[in-house]
């Protein structure tokens, strides 16, 4: 007898609101309760469906206080809905440790496909995407530099998230670690009106945005190191 779903992971659009899964919005409109990362943000695109689902805030900064409570109403039957602000939860986002709390209590999770932004850059640099590393946002200060230099022995494309930030220490931070000449795509603003990619020389892309007001999310995609 198949188990009845406890939990859903619902990516959601990264930018355009069309970029949503027909059985993402039923899942949506069906389960009980929706977990959003932030209730503001998802409260637009429930909106612009008309899904009047409940939503309950889970985030990295109350995940541990409210997963005792959410393990104990699924346990009773109720179904949720996981999602973050923008793309796949667990992806670079909150998710992992109500997961894999869910699981080791014998409940079903289940993972919708749908959007998450590093696919599109990746496809977009032009650099080989049969082998990647995705590494999500680097260590802010503990570690950081010992893993950029890790990170430029890789010969493997390499998948980096950047805030606008933190955007010019971390290109010029490249060019230190990885050489001004390795071939560097940043994309910025994926799927919405002022989407850019810039794929350019490492020294190229640095002084490109040193130039400009860096805004939105960043994606940064590094050609591996050549054999």
């Amino acid at each position: 007898m198949e188990k009845e779903t406890s939990l859903f992971l619902v990516p959601t659009p990264i930018g355009n609101l069309k970029d949503i899964t027909l059985r993402a919005l039923e899942v949506l409109k069906s389960v009980d309760v929706i977990l959003a990362e932030d209730t503001r943000t998802s409260g637009v695109l429930l909106k612009h469906y008309e899904i009047s689902t409940p939503m309950k805030s889970y985030h990295a900064f109350n995940e541990h206080k409210t997963l005792e409570s959410i393990i104990r109403d699924l346990k009773k039957g109720k179904s949720f809905a996981l999602i973050s602000d923008a793309g796949t939860p667990g992806i670079s986002d909150p998710g992992y440790l109500l997961i894999r709390e869910v699981l080791k209590e014998g409940l079903d999770v289940e993972a919708l496909p749908g959007p998450t932004a590093f696919l599109p850059a990746l496809l977009k640099s032009g650099f080989p995407c049969d082998r990647f590393v995705f590494e999500g946002f680097l260590p802010h200060k503990k570690g950081r530099k010992t893993k950029l230099e890790q990170l430029s022995q890789e010969e493997r494309t390499l998948i980096i998230y950047e805030s606008p930030h933190r955007i010019k220490k971390t290109l010029s931070q490249i060019c230190e670690f990885f050489g001004e000449d390795r071939m560097v795509s940043v994309s910025r603003e994926l799927t919405k009106k002022f989407e850019e990619t810039q794929t350019r020389t490492a020294r190229e892309i640095k002084d490109y945005f040193e130039a400009t007001t860096p805004k939105g999310e960043f994606v940064i995609i590094i050609n591996g190191k050549s054999t």
